[in-house]
């Protein structure tokens, strides 16, 4: 199965906000979009997911495919405990039984199952983002989309919640689509990062992230180099010369 989109273009009125965007997402891997503020990544991902309309171009694969969607903020009931939030997106996809099952079997996996009955306002940020990030792999999709989910993380609570990202990732194969303007995070989530420049956004390098699970972690040569390289990319500036 292929997803894909082709040729993506966007305005609103006379501002024109997605230029030509042509980005394949190979399956079950990680594709992190990076971008500066404001340049349309969110726009990207509203159109992937069907929340949005485009201009032009062509969505492919996504037709009819269950998606999650993880936000900025976590999106959690707070009237409901960490269960009954990860048993909503279940409701209507299996039994009761089943479901339970299903909610124990990941609480336990990742360490979460003596906050089985916690409600959201008893937890701490990074952790209300771990469970809103379980319910999305727990949902029965092929594909995930995150929107900046680690933005208002400080930087204990991130560097929490992407770990606990990339063991759940083991454990529920899903396409995923990481939208950020971290080059850290996507250095170490990333299977391939998609530079685009400032709007109207177009793609400015692809680049396939071939580091090892060791060298994302750590300031390794390897890793640095390619820092500089996406750094240097961002920092290029584009000049429109006016018709």
């Amino acid at each position: 199965m292929k997803y894909e989109v082709k040729n993506i273009g966007k305005g609103y009125k006379k501002l024109k906000v997605l230029n030509d965007i042509s980005i394949e997402f190979e399956k079950n891997k990680i594709t992190c979009i990076l971008g500066p503020s404001g340049c349309g990544k969110t726009t990207l991902l509203n159109i992937i997911a069907g929340i949005a309309n485009k201009d032009s171009g062509e969505i492919i694969g996504f037709e009819k495919r269950n998606i999650s969607f993880v936000f900025q903020e976590d999106r959690l009931f707070e009237w409901k405990n960490v269960k009954e939030n990860i048993e909503f997106v279940l409701k209507d996809k299996m039994t009761k039984k089943d479901r339970e099952n299903i909610i124990d079997k990941y609480l336990k996996l990742i360490n979460l199952r003596k906050y089985k009955y916690y409600y959201p306002t008893k937890l701490s940020g990074g952790m209300r983002q771990q469970v809103n990030i379980l319910r999305a792999f727990v949902y029965p999709s092929s594909i995930l989309i995150m929107d900046e989910p680690f933005k208002s993380l400080d930087i204990n609570s991130k560097q929490t919640t992407i770990e606990f990202f990339t063991k759940v990732k083991k454990l529920e194969n899903k396409t995923c689509i990481l939208v950020t303007h971290d080059i850290e995070e996507a250095l170490v989530l990333g299977d391939k990062i998609v530079i685009l420049s400032d709007k109207p956004a177009k793609i400015k390098k692809t680049i396939t992230n071939n580091l090892s699970t060791y060298e994302r972690k750590k300031n390794t040569e390897k890793k640095n180099q390619l820092k500089k390289l996406i750094e240097n990319e961002i920092k290029k500036v584009e000049y429109t010369i006016p018709p």
